[in-house]
């Protein structure tokens, strides 16, 4: 008989947010996640549509209430509208509170509706700059006009989006006022990220790009009243309230702040590794339980369980001492952002 406790870590948090990667694969090439010529992996690696839903299921089995589906870009994955529409009914028997995802953008103009249909309200959409050539550059291949009609789909579609901008030093910190009136003129939340030391991008170097967002809230001060919000999600965001405007500005920083007091989350890949945390190589392999028992669940429970029996406290990040310490050597697009 299947085991229905919930999931608790050693340090008696519980793990109710899952963040899944549907493919490694993008159509953008963004200078801080990808080098230019990205050797993807074999297809017979990847989890199969069929086989993400069956571990989605069993994690929900288990008491994840938040689903995030995440890349690489997950809507270039070939047929995925089938997998959210399977998530859907997980929805729908209220076994799960939200399902969600984290988007470059570039195909929300094809596919809002349909994702607005199978359950899905609120969407995180990456975007760094509104400068268009500033855009091309930093994503290699990114269209904005593309990515912009996007979010007039999304938006339209009835989803909720939220705006996540990589801080980057000398790339876009000219561009902090546009980007956050363009969000409040749109009512869109709107999250910095610090820059993180994920995979080998060639000869680009994190500590040039590094802007701490202690500046970022700095710089804000200058211009808006800022009140500190005690709003927290489980995650690690801090949040602000712009007065001016009302809209609520988030602060991620993995690596100058340690939010893993309340972390309530673990990541599983496209290949079916789970990793307790985005910034430890800790990991292990859900993929071997799921294909040896295709008709017993009861191994890949199992697996799941003693994974996370293995979460650590915290993480490996880094900056302080100049150089980057706790670097991880696998790329975001493999992980999942």
């Amino acid at each position: 008989m299947s085991d229905t406790a919930p999931l608790i870590d050693p340090f008696q948090r519980a793990i109710s947010y899952l963040r899944v990667s549907v493919t490694d694969r993008c159509d953008f090439r963004c200078v801080y996640c990808m080098s230019e010529n990205m050797t993807f992996l074999p297809k017979k690696e990847l989890l199969t549509l069929e086989e993400l839903d069956r571990l989605c299921s069993t994690f929900i089995h288990l008491g994840v209430k938040k689903l995030r589906i995440t890349g690489g870009e997950p809507l270039v994955r070939r047929g995925i509208m089938t997998f959210f529409e399977g998530m859907g009914r997980h929805l729908e028997s209220g076994a799960l509170d939200e399902l969600t995802l984290t988007t470059n953008g570039s195909q929300l103009e094809r596919f809002a509706d349909d994702l607005y249909a199978t359950g899905v309200r609120r969407v995180n959409l990456s975007l760094d700059t509104l400068d268009e050539q500033k855009f091309a550059d930093i994503t290699r291949w990114g269209r904005l006009p593309q990515v912009l009609r996007g979010v007039d789909a999304a938006q339209k579609a009835g989803l909720r989006v939220k705006i996540n901008a990589v801080a980057l030093k000398g790339f876009n910190e000219d561009e902090l006022p546009r980007i956050t009136e363009w969000c409040a003129e749109r009512d869109m939340d709107l999250t910095w990220i610090e820059v993180m030391p994920m995979g080998d991008i060639g000869n680009e170097d994190r500590l040039d790009q590094y802007w701490s967002l202690k500046d970022v809230r700095a710089r804000y001060a200058e211009n808006y009243t800022v009140t500190d919000l005690a709003e927290r999600t489980g995650g690690p965001a801090r949040y602000v309230r712009l007065e001016e405007t009302g809209q609520k500005i988030g602060f991620i920083t993995p690596l100058s702040h340690n939010f893993c007091e309340s972390c309530n989350r673990v990541r599983v890949t496209c290949t079916g590794e789970i990793f307790m945390c985005l910034g430890q190589e800790d990991r292990a392999d859900l993929r071997g339980a799921l294909r040896a028992h295709p008709t017993d669940d009861a191994p890949l429970e199992e697996a799941i369980r003693g994974a996370i029996a293995l979460k650590p406290k915290g993480h490996d990040f880094d900056y302080s001492r100049q150089r980057l310490d706790g670097q991880m050597t696998r790329h975001m697009s493999h992980t999942g952002g």
